[in-house]
């Protein structure tokens, strides 16, 4: 496997994921946007700003690139709540997976299976129970990816975002 290491975003990283989350748009909106995704919109520069921020956003890099990105959060979309989990852990005790993202020069070589795993480990060490996170429900890649890392459907819903193409989303959690 290529030399790569997951870390905590600094304020110093800013440019180079925003830099990141444009080239992944640009090639998501120039083929099969199974996200949704839209350049300027999200993710972009104001997610960067505040996921680092709030000190949420990991990265991995890539021969010193920052090659990829993972928000674990604690704060859940209100539609959440209107499925039935499997696991009643409270949100103190849960990472909710966003912008998790790899630069599409490096899609293939098991950088999003490196997230997570980087995900479960950080996780367990100070304690997080479980994970949760919503996938647009045609975005087969991430349902396959997330699957296969051994998150359980949990059910569907609309996140009330109120744009077009970007309604019904599965949600999965994973008992770590």
């Amino acid at each position: 496997m290529y030399n790569n290491i997951v870390r905590l975003a600094e304020k110093s990283d800013i440019n180079e994921i925003a830099e990141l989350f444009d080239r992944l748009c640009d090639r998501l909106e120039s083929g099969t946007n199974y996200p949704g995704w839209k350049k300027g919109i999200y993710p972009d520069r104001r997610t960067a700003e505040l996921y680092v921020g709030n000190g949420e956003l990991h990265v991995i890099t890539l021969e010193g690139k920052i090659a990829g990105t993972i928000v674990l959060s604690q704060e859940p979309e209100e539609a959440y709540d209107e499925v039935k989990w499997r696991y009643e852990w409270k949100y103190d005790n849960l990472f909710v997976i966003r912008t998790f993202t790899v630069d599409p020069e490096f899609w293939g070589i098991g950088l999003g299976e490196r997230l997570l795993d980087h995900a479960v480990n950080y996780g367990r060490r100070i304690g997080i129970k479980a994970m949760r996170l919503d996938v647009l429900q045609t975005n087969l890649p991430a349902i396959r990816l997330y699957e296969k890392s051994g998150f359980e459907y949990a059910g569907t819903v609309d996140l009330r975002l109120n744009i077009p193409g970007l309604k019904w989303f599965r949600l999965y959690e994973k008992s770590i």
